[in-house]
């Protein structure tokens, strides 16, 4: 059981990176860091820096050819299946991004709580990159921490519109790392097989997605008995997404963060937070939402 303490917040201003006109918005990161800031809540938390993760880190879930290719920025097979460019600028921001996950978990176990201005790129699988995705920073977090010895057990409460498929598929072996996904079922991706993944109907909204998130999330905790808990706080079920059609507001997201935390908190289990998706037709909007998943650590 871990001391709680003021949560700690990741960030760096290096994650204001262009993915060339793509619908991923990586200004998100600098305005809902900017939205904290200018609510006075810095003092609210320990903030810290990244420093990019390792190779020997991203051996820990993904092949040595893929890393190999990764590393060298050469667009092979297993990288077009990103849907992004890869270039050095795109590279050294995976690699930050990745290491702030990696920090952000360990700093959650000191003090109880943390979030990660960035991170959740759950659909990357050990041997491709997939939607959007090149280097799967929430397993490689967890696989650190199992390999240093600070945790043996670990929950992945996934969040996201689009169901965590690299994360199913890295951990569908490994009985130690319980793999939760709500989202939407007629969407991308092909899915893998998560532990408890819950299938959303078309134009879903708060009640039934509040109902399911009440109603597993305790209990997994209870049941998996995690030593720490991932979160993946998705931005993009958000009614006005543009790549999906859940309809869910800002405030069912916002008691969407506080039933996954305080559970989380209640029972004295570290919990890290990371971004993952968001894709609304007005930026702010996706800001807004991750400002909530922020506030709601303090």
């Amino acid at each position: 059981m871990s001391a709680i303490g003021k949560p700690t917040l990741v960030y760096s201003s290096k994650y204001q990176v262009s993915f060339g006109g793509h619908v991923f918005p990586t200004e998100k990161y600098a305005l809902t860091y900017q939205k904290i800031k200018e609510a006075n809540l810095l003092k609210n938390y320990e903030v810290t820096e990244p420093i990019p993760a390792s190779t020997e880190e991203l051996l820990l879930v993904h092949l040595p050819d893929y890393v190999r290719d990764f590393m060298n920025f050469e667009l092979s097979e297993a990288m077009v299946t990103s849907e992004l460019p890869l270039n050095k600028e795109i590279r050294d921001f995976f690699l930050l991004t990745t290491g702030g996950t990696i920090l952000a978990a360990r700093e959650s176990l000191q003090s109880g709580k943390a979030i990660h201005l960035g991170g959740g790129f759950h659909h990357a699988f050990p041997d491709h990159a997939e939607g959007f995705c090149y280097l799967n920073d929430p397993a490689i977090a967890i696989k650190q921490l199992k390999k240093e010895g600070r945790i043996t057990r670990a929950a992945l409460i996934d969040c996201d519109l689009h169901q965590g498929n690299g994360s199913a598929y890295i951990f569908r072996h490994d009985k130690q790392v319980f793999t939760f996904s709500i989202h939407q079922e007629n969407l991308y991706p092909v899915k893998q097989k998560s532990d408890l993944d819950i299938g959303l109907d078309d134009f879903a909204e708060d009640k039934k997605y509040l109902d399911y998130i009440q109603r597993y999330v305790p209990l997994i905790y209870d049941r998996h008995q995690p030593d720490i808990v991932c979160y993946l706080a998705g931005a993009d079920p958000f009614m006005h997404d543009k790549l999906g059609n859940l309809q869910i507001s800002k405030t069912g997201l916002a008691e969407r963060d506080k039933i996954v935390i305080t559970e989380a908190v209640s029972r004295g289990i570290p919990i890290f937070v990371v971004l993952a998706g968001g894709y609304a037709y007005d930026t702010n909007d996706v800001a807004d939402i991750h400002f909530q998943t922020a506030k709601a650590l303090i």
